[in-house]
C-alpha cells in the first residue's frame, strides 16, 4: 500500500495534515521525529513525506531537527510552516524572527507564475492563505528559489525542484487556505506520482474484529456522555463485545436543558444496550465550588469521572477496560505527543495518573469528527444523533466564567436553551457548526420597567468549521441574533446584556475556557 509519511514536529495541525491526505485516497501516517531515522523512512518505502509545523524556532538549538540526509532520500518533501522553515535550516539557508510583521490569519498570497511549478498547479496568481509565523526564510539554500509570496514573507512557498522538495509558509491544510487542497493535491499526485487507492471504508470491520478479539469474554465500562463520540464509540463497541458492554451515563449537573433525561431515554428506546445512569450532581458541584480556574475545573471534572467509573465497575463486578470517546482534537488540544498544550480534555489530559482499569479503550482516538460521523452512519446510528452537535465533557463547567454554582448552570442553560431555539427556528441555509452560550463573571448595569438591573453578561458564541481545528465566526443575521437577545434578557432573571463571540480559530479556541 502506498503511503505518506507525516513527520510531526510538534505541530497542532499535524492530524489535520494526515486527515486531507486521506481525504484524497491516499494512506498517511504520523510518526514523531524522534523515533524514526532517515535509514528507517528509506526502508518503508514512502511515496512522499511532509514535514508538519511546530511551535519551535529552527535557530534554536534545542528546537526540534533532523538528519540533512532526509533531503537526499530521493523521496518527495513538503515542509509545512516549521517544517519549511526546518527544510531552510537543513539546506543551510537562513531562517530569522519576523519581528513586528508576523503574519496571522488570511494573507493574499501572490503566486511566480514564471516558476512553472507542479506544486502551484490549477491556483491562480492571487489567492488568500492562512499564516501562523513569527519566523520565516529569508536566505533560501543553493538550489531553492522563490515559487510564490507574501507582503511580508518573500518566500511564502519555494522549490527544489531537480529533487522535488518543497517548503511553504503557510497551512495548506486548513480550510481558509483558498486553494490549500489543489496544492496538496499537485504533490500527491503530480510530484508524489500516488494512485489514491486507499479509503476509510473498512474501519468499522477493523475495529471491531480487533476489539472483538482482544477484549474477548471481557466486562468492558463504556463513558457515555451523549453526545456524538461517546455514541459512535459506544455502538461500535457493542458491536464488538455485545453484552459485555456495560454504559454508565453520569450526568454531572452541567447538562444542556433536559439533556440527561433526553439521553436516557435515547440509548434505552433506540439501542439495546446495558444503561446505568449516575445522578451525581451534588458530588461533582461539590468539588468545583471555589474554583475558577479552567485547568483545574476539567481536571477536577476528568478525575471525578473516573473515579465515579471506579465505583460503578466495583458494582458491576470485574471490568477490565475503560472506553471512551476521544477523537483527535480532543488529543491535539491536550498537547499529546509533540504538540503544544492548549487546554486539558477531561478524557485525555484530564484523566489522573491512577487508574482503576486494567485498560483504557479509545477507537476513535485517530479521527475527527466528520470521520466519527460517518463511522457512525455505517454503524446506522440515526442521523439526528450523529449530526448533533458537539457538547463537551465538562459541559456547562467551561462555559461559565468563574466559579461555578447550581444557580449559574441554571441560569445558562435557560440562556442556551433561547439560544439554540432561535437558531434551529430560524432554519438558517448554513447553519452553524457549533452554537451556544457564555455566562461571563461581568455584570453590568441595565434597565427594566423603570428599575436598575445589575445581571450578568452572556456571551453568544457560533461558529462554522468541518473539523474544529479552526473555524470561523458564523454571520449569523441580525434579526436571528436579535430576538434571541430580547428572549434572553427578558425571560432569563439575572441577564441584563447579551453580546456576539465575532473570534475565529485561531486566534482563540471555539470554547471559552
Amino acid at each position: 500500500m502506498e503511503k505518506i509519511l507525516v513527520l510531526d514536529f510538534g505541530g497542532q495541525y499535524n492530524q489535520l495534515i494526515a486527515r486531507r491526505v486521506r481525504d484524497r485516497q491516499v494512506y498517511a501516517e504520523i510518526v514523531s521525529f524522534r523515533s524514526i531515522t532517515p535509514e528507517q523512512i528509506a526502508a518503508v518505502g514512502y511515496k512522499g513525506i511532509i514535514l508538519t509545523g511546530g511551535p519551535n524556532s529552527v535557530y534554536d538549538e534545542s528546537s526540534p531537527h533532523f538528519s540533512p540526509e532526509l533531503l537526499d532520500l530521493g523521496i518527495p518533501v513538503l515542509g509545512i510552516c516549521y517544517g519549511c522553515q526546518l527544510i531552510a535550516w537543513m539546506g543551510k539557508g537562513t531562517v530569522c524572527s519576523a519581528g513586528t510583521i508576523s503574519e496571522y490569519g488570511k494573507v493574499e498570497l501572490v503566486c511566480d507564475d514564471s516558476a512553472d511549478s507542479p506544486l502551484l498547479v490549477g491556483i491562480p496568481q492571487r489567492s488568500v492563505c492562512w499564516m501562523s509565523h513569527t519566523d520565516y526564510v529569508s536566505e533560501l539554500p543553493v538550489g531553492f528559489s522563490a515559487i510564490a509570496a507574501t507582503a511580508h514573507c518573500p518566500s511564502a512557498a519555494f522549490a527544489d525542484e531537480a529533487r522535488a522538495i518543497y517548503g511553504v509558509q503557510f497551512h495548506p491544510e486548513v480550510t481558509h487556505t483558498e486553494f490549500g487542497g489543489q496544492l496538496l493535491h499537485n504533490f500527491l499526485y503530480r510530484i508524489c506520482d500516488c494512485s489514491g487507492t486507499w479509503s476509510m471504508g473498512g474501519f468499522v470491520e477493523r475495529s471491531v474484529e480487533r476489539y472483538r478479539r482482544e477484549l474477548a469474554g471481557k466486562k468492558v465500562l463504556c463513558a457515555l456522555s451523549g453526545g456524538v463520540d461517546s455514541t459512535v464509540a459506544a455502538v461500535l463497541m457493542h458491536r464488538a463485545v455485545g453484552d459485555n458492554l456495560i454504559c454508565v451515563f453520569i450526568d454531572h449537573g452541567l447538562m444542556r436543558k433536559d439533556e440527561g433525561d433526553i439521553v436516557e431515554r435515547v440509548f434505552r428506546e433506540r439501542f439495546d444496550m446495558n444503561l446505568i445512569r449516575v445522578n451525581a450532581q451534588e458530588r461533582f458541584l461539590g468539588h468545583l465550588a471555589g474554583v475558577t480556574e479552567p485547568e483545574s475545573k476539567r481536571k477536577i471534572i476528568g478525575e471525578e469521572f473516573i473515579r465515579e467509573f471506579e465505583a460503578q465497575a466495583k458494582e458491576i463486578g470485574r471490568v477490565y477496560a475503560l472506553v471512551q470517546g476521544t477523537i483527535y482534537p480532543d488529543v491535539i488540544e491536550s498537547g499529546a505527543g509533540d504538540a503544544s498544550t492548549i487546554k486539558s480534555h477531561h478524557n485525555v489530559g484530564g484523566l489522573p495518573d491512577v487508574i482503576d482499569f486494567e485498560a483504557l479503550v479509545e477507537p476513535l482516538r485517530d479521527l475527527f469528527k466528520d470521520e466519527v460521523r460517518r463511522v457512525g452512519l455505517e454503524l446506522g446510528i440515526p442521523s439526528e444523533l450523529v449530526w448533533r452537535q458537539p457538547f463537551p465533557g465538562p459541559g456547562l463547567a467551561i462555559r461559565i466564567i468563574g466559579e461555578v454554582t447550581p444557580e449559574k448552570a441554571d441560569l445558562l442553560r435557560d440562556v442556551d436553551a433561547i439560544f439554540r431555539e432561535e437558531i434551529v427556528g430560524a432554519e438558517l441555509e448554513d447553519r452553524p457548526a457549533q452554537f451556544f452560550a457564555v455566562l461571563t463573571d461581568t455584570r453590568t448595569v441595565g434597565v427594566m420597567g423603570d428599575a436598575r438591573t445589575y445581571g450578568y453578561t452572556v456571551a453568544l458564541r457560533a461558529v462554522t468549521t468541518d473539523d474544529f481545528m479552526t473555524a470561523d465566526w458564523a454571520r449569523i443575521p441580525y434579526d436571528v441574533l436579535e430576538r434571541a437577545s430580547n428572549r434572553i434578557t427578558s425571560e432569563v432573571k439575572g441577564i441584563s446584556r447579551v453580546v456576539y463571540d465575532i473570534t475565529s480559530k485561531p486566534p482563540a479556541t471555539v470554547e471559552w475556557e
